[in-house]
């Protein structure tokens, strides 16, 4: 009599039992269901190029909370989730011995060449061992498949190419059902503990209450975000309106830190998106969650197109720039102390809790890149280590951008750091947020506080070089926006003023697509 067959599903950034190929597909094929986590020495190790640490205290501890909520979701149907730590080729030979009755390994595909390494690996050994694998691909809204291309490298190098071509001539798939039941363990298979940051060289990190994402890992926490960004608030039928803002919450859908782990499906969430329009309304704020999702499936077809030239320093252009490597000026940078307060309050914001508004992120990544003229990748590995919803490609793919390096065809775009804090800071209600030293520096003065006289600089108990720095760099561009900032204010200057409160997006800017790869000015 041939043993029950087994199957063990390791599991990597998918950590959802809902629209899983990967589950629906094993519940069918085997008698029991190893799914496995391995925690990988090689994500903890330095990165590539500079050497900074690869996963950071919040990235690690989000990563945390999803492995035990999917244990604890697992095990309420009757399965349970195996945890390792170890290279997942190793893990999985050795499970394949102790157990006897392996039939096959079967994982989703990932993208990018480190992932792919395991993958091959994985294969290599299974091959060894006589054990089949079975792939799936199910980490983007539209799947691998269905996309109008006859291969990837027809992929094209502008994204609203590739968004027309998809939204006119593919269609996104049906959900995976999330089974009411699952295969148990093989009898006598040890769980596993789930190891703590301690464990892992880490430290637990610090909450901050001034986060603008106080929320836990897993999957249980995903579908709660989106029935209350969705369903219980309404919150999305607004978002294209709020999504530039700053300071808390709901501005956003704040759905990112969970689909880099997979906790939810981008399916999920489009099809969630098409029965909201369907039963309350349909508006630009809901399609644009959709033009998000599209966002990032480029970047990863960009990474299946164009493999390690992701991460080269000449980027998929094969541009020659003269970068810099002062790391002093980096140092300045990554700790929020460049002199330039909008800049020091979202690096600030980074380092104190994990997470960065998207208008945050394209400011500094053009400071970095533009006013500093520092290598790229810098920036790109110390978004890595920080980043709660770090995702390889959506990280490289926005910093390549950001550099003018990528796949745009519009180059030496410059984001106007004073000009991008009036717009979207007006009052300086999130630079006093992160830089408290600049706190009773009152209204848009707070974003050029080396213009100020001495006498107003004494009143608010600021000196320049001493409890706050001098600017590292101060870009000629800037001037022009100093003048402006009580007009700005109080909206009698040329750009009309936002809506009233701290940190709204203003209504000049609400109908721009997104202006880092849109705008065809050289100065934003």
């Amino acid at each position: 009599m041939s043993a029950p067959r087994t199957i063990i599903c390791l599991l990597r950034n998918d950590l959802r039992i809902h629209d899983s190929e990967l589950f629906h597909w094993a519940q069918t094929h085997a008698e029991y269901i190893v799914p496995l986590y391995c925690f990988d020495p090689r994500h903890y190790m330095g990165t590539y190029n500079y050497n900074l640490p690869k996963t950071g205290p919040f990235r690690l501890h989000f990563l945390l909370e999803s492995i035990r909520d999917l244990r604890n979701t697992l095990l309420n149907k009757g399965g349970n989730l195996v945890v390792r730590r170890g290279k997942p080729e190793q893990v999985v030979a050795e499970l394949i011995k102790q157990l006897g009755s392996v039939s096959t390994v079967a994982f989703h595909e990932e993208v990018t060449s480190e992932e792919l390494n395991v993958e091959k690996k994985l294969k290599k050994a299974c091959d060894q061992m006589e054990v089949k694998v079975h792939t799936f691909w199910g980490s983007t809204l539209y799947h691998r498949d269905d996309l109008p291309f006859h291969h990837i490298s027809g992929l094209p190098d502008v994204y609203t190419q590739f968004r027309r071509a998809v939204e006119t001539r593919s269609r996104v798939r049906p959900l995976f059902p999330t089974p009411e039941q699952l295969k148990p363990l093989p009898p006598g298979l040890a769980e596993g503990a789930i190891p703590t940051a301690e464990d892992l060289q880490q430290t637990e990190p610090v909450s901050d209450p001034r986060s603008a994402f106080p929320c836990n890992g897993g999957e249980t926490q995903a579908l709660a975000r989106l029935k209350h960004y969705f369903w219980d608030t309404n919150a999305v039928a607004m978002y294209k309106e709020t999504r530039n803002g700053l300071i808390g919450v709901d501005y956003s859908t704040k759905f990112a830190p969970w689909l880099a782990v997979g906790c939810i499906s981008p399916r999920y969430i489009y099809h969630q998106i098409k029965q909201y329009e369907k039963e309350r309304t349909a508006n630009q704020s809901t399609y644009w969650v959709i033009f998000e999702l599209l966002w990032r499936d480029y970047f990863r077809f960009v990474g299946v197109k164009y493999g390690n030239r992701l991460f080269h320093v000449k980027g998929l252009q094969d541009k020659s720039v003269p970068w810099k490597k002062d790391m002093e000026l980096f140092n300045a940078w990554k700790e929020g102390r460049t002199g330039v307060p909008f800049v020091d309050a979202n690096m600030r914001e980074l380092a104190m809790t994990g997470f960065m508004s998207n208008r945050g992120r394209q400011n500094v990544a053009s400071f970095l890149t533009k006013d500093l003229g520092l290598d790229w990748r810098l920036g790109a590995e110390w978004f890595e280590y920080l980043l709660i919803d770090y995702d390889v490609c959506s990280n490289y793919g926005n910093w390549l951008y950001s550099a003018g390096v990528g796949n745009d065809p519009r180059e030496n775009r410059k984001f106007n750091m004073i000009k991008q804090g009036l717009d979207y800071d007006s009052n300086g209600d999130f630079v006093r947020q992160w830089v408290p030293e600049l706190q009773n520096i009152k209204g848009a003065d707070v974003h050029t506080p080396w213009t100020l006289s001495t006498a107003a600089l004494s009143h608010a108990h600021v000196s320049l070089g001493e409890n706050y720095p001098t600017p590292i760099v101060v870009s000629p561009e800037w001037s022009r926006h100093v003048n402006n900032k009580l007009s700005w204010f109080y909206g009698t200057g040329p750009s009309p003023k936002g809506k009233k409160g701290p940190c709204h997006t203003p209504k000049q800017h609400r109908d721009r697509g997104i202006d880092f790869y849109f705008s065809r000015s050289k100065n934003l």
